[in-house]
């Protein structure tokens, strides 16, 4: 028997390798005899990096790099192993420009700045990287791209010819964009960048309304880097750029996804998509009886393209059943059902604490896996009976 299994993370508490590992682990105890296929994944936010390095046998660079508010932070960033298709690398924004980077609650996305983010592309591009894939999620900043731009070469600049400063809010007073110094290899590069959102850049439904607040930024501050993302977008548009301010996606991460298309000429694509293209998951799910996947939660959310549901939509193509192993159960559960998953497991046996739950989840998810096993096999052996 052929199980592939393709779990997302316990965020916070297992990555995906190591859920693979113990749902396979179980899966052994009751069928010694199956062949197993671990593939670790992620949906293109946190734990992306780890995941496609674990599946294709990579390994990481750590730089140093600026942090959102100038501040030095180490930083890695993948280099994927699969041979034969040219230098890849995956890249985290949020390992050098994250939310969690963020020192204190007095400093506000008005000042942050993606030039960390664009340190990291630089080196990997520096290294003979042609191929990046970026995943976006987790930022602190609110600057559109501009300061992965400078890093990158990029010239901006203010009315009096003074190179614009860090961070969103300075976008107010960015008079020109002069790309003439941008670095060669920019041009050489496909970059694909994981994005699962589809606000736009600007307006109510835009990066600064809608993910402002939750970087610390007040009333006052969301509607100050809104204008200033307009100002950014309305001086890109008058250089002719296709990419507009509306552009689905632009607004991901502080508007870095309309910063990538505009001068990274990248290509937005759902996270888990880029992943499992990566993972060549499709010829790997070739010849399975068995589909498993898993995360930390599976509820309505799920459904927004999260990992479980990019392997159930993969698997449904070439008739290949899916169950899932979860940490817990959330509210619309059962719309993962309708959309076809054969069953959904969740680990904890009996009511505890969140605490208990994180400590033992290694062997819960051994258990369930070990217990799922068993309950198959017997099925199987009932079938040919």
């Amino acid at each position: 028997m052929r199980i592939v299994i393709a779990p997302d993370s316990f965020k916070g508490t297992l990555t995906a390798a190591e859920v693979a590992a113990e749902i396979s682990a179980g899966w052994r105890e009751a069928m010694p005899h199956a062949t197993c296929i671990s593939i670790p994944l992620a949906d293109g936010g946190e734990g992306t990096v780890e995941a496609m390095v674990d599946a294709t046998d990579g390994g990481l660079v750590t730089v140093e790099v600026e942090g959102p508010y100038g501040e030095p932070v180490m930083a890695s960033y993948g280099l994927l192993g699969d041979s034969g298709q040219g230098k890849r690398a995956v890249i985290e924004m949020s390992a050098a420009s994250g939310l969690h980077l963020r020192a204190s609650e007095e400093q506000s996305p008005r000042f942050a700045s993606s030039y960390g983010t664009g340190q990291l592309i630089r080196h990997a591009l520096d290294a003979g990287v042609r191929h990046i894939i970026l995943g976006l999620g987790g930022s602190a900043t609110n600057d559109g791209g501009a300061g992965m731009a400078q890093a990158l070469g990029a010239s901006l600049v203010t009315a009096s010819g003074d190179s614009l400063a860090r961070g969103g809010s300075a976008l107010q007073r960015l008079e020109s964009i002069d790309r003439s110094n941008m670095h060669p290899a920019v041009e050489e590069c496909v970059f694909e960048v994981a994005c699962d959102v589809e606000n736009p850049l600007t307006g109510p439904d835009g990066a600064s309304a809608v993910f402002g607040p939750q970087k610390g930024a007040s009333p006052d501050e969301v509607a100050e880097l809104d204008r200033a993302l307009s100002r950014f977008a309305a001086v890109v548009e008058s250089d002719g750029s296709s990419v507009k301010r509306t552009h689905p996606g632009g607004g991901a991460a502080g508007g870095l996804g309309f910063g990538a298309m505009v001068f990274l000429g990248a290509e937005l694509k759902l996270g888990i998509d880029i992943v499992m293209e990566t993972v060549r998951f499709g010829a790997r799910l070739v010849d399975a009886d068995l589909v498993i996947t898993g995360e930390g939660q599976m509820d309505s959310q799920t459904l927004a393209g999260k990992a479980p549901y990019g392997v159930l939509r993969r698997a449904q193509k070439i008739g290949v059943p899916v169950i899932a192993i979860v940490g817990s159960v959330g509210d619309g559960a059962h719309l993962v059902i309708e959309a076809g998953m054969a069953a959904i497991f969740d680990v904890v046996p009996a009511p505890i604490d969140l605490e208990e739950a994180f400590e033992a989840s290694r062997e819960n998810l051994r258990r369930t896996s070990r217990n799922v096993a068993a309950v198959w096999l017997a099925a199987q052996q009932e079938a040919l009976s």
